[in-house]
Parts: C-alpha cells; sequence; structure tokens
C-alpha cells in the first residue's frame, strides 16, 4: 500500500527530474511508475485521483483563471493535474488558501506552467505498459458535479481581484 509520502516523493522526484517542465515530469514519472508492481500504480492513481478531487473549488478556479489569463473547463482539469505536479506543499497551500499561490510560486510562465495534462495519465501509462491492459476502476467516490464552495463569476475582474488580492495584484491583468 502507497503512503502519501511515497506519493509526494514520487511527485517532488520526477518534477526535479524535469526541471519544472510538466510534459517531462509526466514522463519520468511514468519511468517510475514502471518500476513499481501495477497495484502501487493503482495506489499512486488513487492518491492522485482524491487529490484532483479535491482541488476542484471555485477558488482554484478563480485562482487558475487569474494566472491562465482564463481558463475553460480543460484547463482547469489541467491546472489541477498541474497543480498537484507541484508537489505537496505548493499544492496544500493552495487547496487551503487559493489566494496563497501568490506567495507559493516562484514564477508563473503560462506558456509552460498550469498544464499537467500528461501527468494526469502518468498512472494510466504506467499501468498499460506494465499489464498491456487497461486500469481498472479506481474504485473512488464519483467527482463532485460542481466546484465545491462559493461560485464566482470568473468573467469579473473586481469578483476575482477581491477573492484572492494578492494573486491579482501579482499575477492579474
Amino acid at each position: 500500500m502507497m503512503d502519501e509520502t511515497e506519493f509526494w516523493e514520487l511527485i517532488d522526484t520526477a518534477r526535479r527530474g524535469a526541471e519544472g517542465d510538466p510534459e517531462d515530469q509526466a514522463d519520468l514519472l511514468v519511468e517510475r511508475l514502471c518500476r513499481l508492481d501495477p497495484e502501487a500504480v493503482l495506489d499512486f492513481a488513487r492518491h492522485f485521483e482524491a487529490r484532483y478531487h479535491r482541488a476542484f473549488t471555485w477558488d482554484l478556479w478563480g485562482a487558475a483563471w487569474v494566472l491562465l489569463g482564463g481558463a475553460s473547463d480543460d484547463a482547469f482539469d489541467w491546472f489541477r493535474c498541474w497543480l498537484i505536479g507541484q508537489g505537496r506543499e505548493v499544492y496544500e497551500g493552495a487547496v487551503h488558501d487559493p489566494d496563497a499561490l501568490a506567495d507559493l510560486l516562484d514564477d508563473f510562465d503560462e506558456e509552460v506552467d498550469g498544464d499537467g495534462e500528461d501527468l494526469g495519465y502518468a498512472a494510466d501509462e504506467a499501468y498499460e505498459q506494465l499489464t498491456g491492459t487497461v486500469a481498472p476502476e479506481l474504485g473512488l467516490a464519483p467527482a463532485p458535479a460542481d466546484p465545491q464552495g462559493v461560485p464566482i463569476d470568473l468573467e469579473d475582474d473586481r469578483a476575482l481581484a477581491e477573492r484572492l488580492p494578492r494573486l491579482w495584484e501579482r499575477f492579474g491583468e
């Protein structure tokens, strides 16, 4: 059974090896996951998925919107994968207080950062390489239908600036 520390270690090692590039990080993660047994890969996938769902909040969507200059449903999905890829400290800090991303992120280049789509598929890819089959259902509760928290009009700059003042000041338009 993979514990939380092992999960974050895999994420961090891959991020350091990729020097922050999310696509390279995903490739390194697949490589490392392929050294584990299939059950451990599924454990990793459960950890990832649980954190992915936990980050489905209005305030984090607002943060993604500010950082990326707009964020569709898909862009927010990929942002949540990228956020997990930033490691435990950034992830937990952002889930607890999305505005804290203003302090947690050294830099943010929207050409590279904020899109971790490939990270979201790393466990599936590794499982398939190890077993030759598609990963089974993970047995987790279904994803929430709507983001958690108080809804926000993402197209209202004033609302974003009020909800995420530090992030808006540093990265807003």
